[in-house]
């Protein structure tokens, strides 16, 4: 019987483990993409470096003709009166179902954006990814019932996401 130093298959182990990688997020079945146009407050997210300590965000996308996805993400850095951010990225859609886009913030690169929840009457939506890195959690009010965010929440856990990292993105508006 031919062994394998242990060294060797602590190794090996190692190597494999490191190539397994997270399933794919599963997305809503379908998404109405003129229904899903327009303002989304972020109530909550896992924010990127850029987003981090932002206050009043909210993500806006308007349809082109071409099918592409004029997205405006607006917040004000450090508090309700700290200095407006502004990001222009393009959506471009990639699945038949209209669920998963690609988010082109600086060419050629499209970062992977999944609607993975999305309520019946188009209120509520989830933004994830298969990395499970970021989610947003955001709806057409700057304010959700605690009830809906704790079921969206245990939601992402179910997918594997660490819930413990979900902030809240602060609202204040007049």
């Amino acid at each position: 019987m031919h062994r394998v130093p242990a060294p060797l298959s602590l190794l090996a182990a190692g190597l494999l483990a490191g190539c397994q990688s997270t399933p794919p997020m599963p997305t809503v079945d379908h998404v109405d993409l003129d229904r899903y146009m327009g303002d989304w407050y972020v109530i909550a997210n896992i924010p990127t470096y850029l987003e981090r300590d932002a206050h009043n965000a909210v993500e806006s996308y308007s349809l082109n003709a071409d099918g592409t996805i004029d997205t405006v993400f607006t917040f004000r850095q450090g508090g309700f009166d700290g200095e407006k951010k502004r990001y222009n990225p393009t959506g471009f859609v990639r699945s038949d179902n209209n669920a998963e886009w690609g988010m082109q913030f600086i060419w050629p690169i499209k970062a992977e954006f999944l609607v993975i929840w999305l309520d019946e009457d188009y209120t509520q939506t989830v933004i994830g990814r298969s990395k499970r890195d970021y989610v947003w959690i955001m709806a057409r009010e700057p304010e959700m019932a605690d009830k809906d965010l704790q079921q969206i929440i245990a939601f992402l856990g179910d997918k594997g996401y660490d819930t413990s990292e979900i902030q809240m993105v602060p609202q204040q508006w007049d």
